[in-house]
């Protein structure tokens, strides 16, 4: 039971306690639930304050912890029908990342997700890396407004190329240098090309800003040049996402020789391209340099993040852009957030200068190779009718389901059985070509527990068969 899930479930066994006892009983000592639930006291005293911040208990230093007085109910409910009116009728709809995210309660196999496992994630490294950076002389200081140049520079030599530090533009996270990217570049109701499939994130994101998201198809080498520019010239749209290098869903690196259509087709609509390169970190081998380092005319905006390589509360990435979009891209973040944190960039350059960094990388694409030969092993054996990929690097293979298969139920029939797995219809900006699924090898446990989670997907699909 990973330890996430011990403290969900004991909060809802205390949960449940505490709503039979009467205001004023104190609950049983830390100690006795340890004992009781066979928990360790880091778990009890997690738990104990998720029940707190609820308001259901309160503790008193050197007396207990007690049921708080419950809450005097008005006789009629609040109304806040009103707010659909001033709402409106836009929408925001986060399904298609929110189904990613939520970690999987006890039994659960996860292969749904887009983050390491516990066990791969440099959690000693990070935990002395911030004890060094607390201690740095001014990092509780605001940063400068572009981050620390000494991370600026590193996420420079990082990419290559003729890219320098001034260039570079410290973000919360990938997602939160897409988000810069997209509100400087477009306005609301503009064109944005998108792989199709491509990140879900991106779609949710660009919805909620009023973008018009138009699909790009993409092949075994990732998006196809001639239909990009066809595209350009019937929408006339000035900006392309893309993710060249581990294609998330699919897996496809572009070649070199793709890379550089794309960037001309770019370059003769006057458009800019957004390179998502937000796996480089987790390739098996040798993969093209990013699409930024060949780019001398400010066509690419370059977006990176250490947040898949580390852990999910490690956000932290960058922005890589030239000329006056620079700009742009810099007062656009300002007046969002103003900057990120300080001591995390501390934090974050301290984690990349220690000789422990490459060894973190090895020993995680080691492991990622591994664990995707394992369930390509098991996929072939249980599923030998259902194709999917072999990438080289990222996180997840992509699986094209027999014709008439719905992923959707397919995902559902899955949970059943105790698996996640992520259904392909999410990663469409328009109607999917037939089903899909995405199935991560970073979430699991262990090779042994991605062999079980294949044979548990071959159960869920006997039902459509």
């Amino acid at each position: 039971m990973n330890n996430d899930s011990s403290i969900a479930t004991l909060t809802t066994r205390l949960r449940d306690e505490v709503r039979g006892l009467a205001t004023g009983d104190r609950l049983p000592s830390s100690r006795t639930l340890v004992e009781r639930y066979k928990v360790s006291p880091v778990t009890v005293s997690r738990a104990l304050g998720a029940l707190t911040a609820e308001g259901l208990v309160v503790t008193r230093p050197g007396s207990g912890t007690f049921v708080a007085p419950r809450p005097q109910h008005a006789a009629e409910p609040p109304d806040f029908d009103w707010q659909a009116v001033a709402l409106g009728d836009r929408a925001i709809d986060p399904a298609g990342i929110s189904a990613t995210l939520p970690p999987p309660a006890e039994g659960v196999i996860p292969m749904g997700g887009g983050y390491l496992h516990p066990s791969l994630q440099p959690v000693k490294a990070l935990a002395a890396a911030a004890s060094r950076a607390s201690r740095r002389a001014g990092a509780w200081d605001r940063p400068p407004v572009n981050g620390i140049p000494e991370l600026r520079a590193w996420f420079a030599g990082s990419v290559g190329g003729e890219v320098t530090p001034a260039d570079v533009l410290i973000t919360s996270g990938g997602q939160g240098a897409l988000s810069t990217a997209l509100r400087a570049l477009l306005p609301p109701g503009a064109p944005l090309l998108v792989e199709s499939p491509t990140y879900p994130g991106t779609l949710a994101l660009a919805r909620a800003m009023g973008l018009k998201t138009v699909p790009v198809p993409v092949d075994g080498d990732g998006v196809r040049p001639d239909l990009l520019a066809d595209i350009f010239a019937v929408t006339g749209a000035r900006v392309f996402f893309t993710m060249p290098t581990y294609q998330n869903p699919t897996g496809a690196v572009m070649p070199a020789e793709r890379r550089a259509q794309v960037l001309s087709v770019a370059r003769a609509a006057g458009a800019f391209v957004i390179e998502d390169d937000y796996a480089r970190h987790l390739g098996f081998g040798s993969a093209p340099p990013p699409l930024i380092s060949q780019d001398r005319d400010g066509t690419v905006v370059h977006l990176t993040s250490l947040t898949k390589i580390t852990t999910p509360s490690m956000r932290v990435g960058a922005v890589i852009a030239r000329g006056p979009v620079a700009e742009r891209l810099r007062t656009t973040q300002l007046v969002d957030l103003f900057f990120p944190s300080r001591v995390l960039q501390e934090i974050t350059l301290e984690l990349v200068g220690a000789p422990a960094w490459n060894r973190h990388l090895a020993t995680v694409r080691a492991a990622l190779r591994s664990r995707r030969d394992a369930l390509a092993t098991a996929l072939a054996r249980e599923l030998p009718d259902v194709p999917a990929t072999r990438p080289e690097g990222g996180m997840h293979m992509w699986l094209r389901l027999p014709p008439g298969i719905d992923d959707v139920q397919v995902v559902e029939a899955a949970a059943r059985q105790q698996l996640m797995v992520n259904a392909g219809r999410p990663f469409y900006p328009a109607e999917p070509p037939g089903g899909r699924l995405r199935l991560s090898y970073a979430v699991a446990a262990s090779e042994a527990e991605l062999a079980e989670g294949a044979r548990r997907l071959a159960r869920a699909l006997t039902a459509f068969t």
